[in-house]
């Protein structure tokens, strides 16, 4: 297996996770309360839900559904990266979207040389 269907694979899989807690999870709503963003929790459950089954179906359909949903998951992740900064939250807490975000980087970059070449 591949560097790059692993992070595929890790990148789906992590979305799928986190879009279906940021719905329906306590513990989620308070933090979007705690990041004074309460309103776009549902929206950024879905965006996550969207971009971990684009980047799975995509994979076997489509490079261009692979690249458009690696791309919305590293914005997302840098504009959440982005918010815990702001709030001050600890590197430990906000890595995690960092590196979600970079791996979605990866994966973008890696599909817009295939669609370019």
């Amino acid at each position: 297996m591949t560097i790059l269907k692993i992070a595929i694979f890790l990148s789906s899989s992590a979305f799928l996770y986190y879009g279906y807690e940021c719905l329906t999870a306590q513990k989620m709503i308070d933090e979007f309360a705690r990041f004074g963003l309460k309103n776009q929790r549902i929206l950024t459950g879905y965006l996550q839900l969207l971009g971990g089954l684009g980047l799975i179906l995509g994979y076997f359909l489509s490079s261009i559904l692979v690249f458009v949903s690696a791309a919305g998951l590293t914005l997302l992740m840098f504009l959440g990266f982005g918010v815990r900064i702001k709030i001050k939250d600890s590197i430990a807490e906000s890595l995690p979207s960092l590196i979600l975000g970079l791996i979605n980087l990866f994966i973008a970059i890696n599909f817009c040389k295939q669609l370019t070449s």
